[in-house]
């Protein structure tokens, strides 16, 4: 029996014919020895694979694109609305299920795995325009500031679809290889994705209920705390912390420095202060453990100051309903 890779080819080659990669971009033939030695890929298969891969400039244009930090309102607002709200109570009704089970399970809020894949991917219907095989390829071998990380997914990717029996030229992701309902890179999907729907198969392209369990699986697997906070709104005497630093403190040494937090939390707690900038002027929160496993997702206080706020809006809206 021929194995996938070299039917993928035969069958779709002529459909996706582009620049021979391995001809014009470095690297490739010493990447398809290693696939060789370490994990018994057939070599003709491989290369019949990357000569059939088009490479996509615009993958490179994208990532390297200087970022243009925007206004947290503005930041905010794309993710934090009306449509999101309502779209995410939609999905949540429909894997409500699924959604208590991953809480029971992993201990992570429902409202926080529904918000997380709404910031995402809006519940699953942006999931990216790219090839998987081309966007990974062109920045494992054209990208020299991130090729390791980028051949290190690539890698994984292969190895992804193998197991998965993935079409390899029918998979789509973002530009960086983000993939499926939660955009878990490659080498996430393998290591922290679970079969959360019990039908043998972990798919998160096309389940919902695996993307669920397996967001869950990703944040408890990095530290969540069942029960924890995730941030508080904080009042800050003028003058007090004229310095915002990434640096962790106990609740109660921030509270010797005249901020104010409410609720009942334990002075013991550890959080870090953080400040954004609202029509008013500053708005100041305090991050605790949880917040800074939502930032281990994607590393930007922004967003995991959307998700934990959509996560709130949402939580509100269901109780409302």
């Amino acid at each position: 029996m021929k194995s996938y890779l070299y039917c993928i080819c035969s069958l779709l080659g002529c459909l996706f014919a582009g620049p021979v990669m391995s001809a014009t971009l470095p690297g490739i033939p010493e990447f398809i020895d290693e696939m060789v030695a370490r994990h018994q890929f057939d070599r003709e298969e491989l290369k019949a694979v990357f000569e059939t891969v088009d490479y996509r400039p615009q993958v490179i244009a994208a990532i390297s694109r200087p970022s243009t930090i925007k206004p947290w309102l503005t930041y905010r607002a794309a993710f934090v609305n009306a449509r999101r709200v309502k779209l995410g109570l939609l999905f949540w009704d429909k894997h409500r299920a699924a959604l208590r089970r991953a809480e029971k399970q992993y201990g992570v809020p429902q409202e926080i795995i529904v918000a997380l894949i709404g910031v995402e991917t809006i519940y699953g219907q942006q999931m990216g325009k790219f090839r998987t095989l081309d966007a990974l390829t062109t920045l494992a071998f054209d990208y020299p500031r991130r090729a390791a990380f980028f051949r290190d997914e690539l890698e994984n990717y292969l190895l992804l679809a193998k197991a998965q029996q993935f079409d390899l030229f029918e998979v789509k992701s973002s530009y960086a290889g983000a993939l499926g309902i939660p955009q878990f890179m490659p080498s996430s999907y393998r290591k922290y994705a679970v079969d959360f729907n019990g039908n043998h198969k972990i798919d998160l392209l096309d389940e919902p209920v695996d993307a669920i369990g397996s967001v869950a699986n990703y944040l408890k697997e990095y530290g969540w705390v069942k029960g924890g906070p995730v941030a508080v709104h904080a009042q800050v005497s003028e003058g007090c912390c004229s310095e915002i630093t990434k640096i962790p403190r106990s609740l109660a040494d921030w509270q010797e420095s005249d901020v104010v937090v409410s609720g009942h939390l334990s002075p013991q707690e550890s959080a870090r202060l953080m400040d954004y900038t609202v029509t008013e002027g500053k708005e100041y929160w305090l991050g605790f453990n949880n917040f800074e496993v939502i930032t281990r997702y994607n590393n930007s206080d922004f967003y995991a100051m959307t998700v934990y706020q959509l996560a709130c809006g949402l939580k509100s809206a269901r109780q409302v309903n």
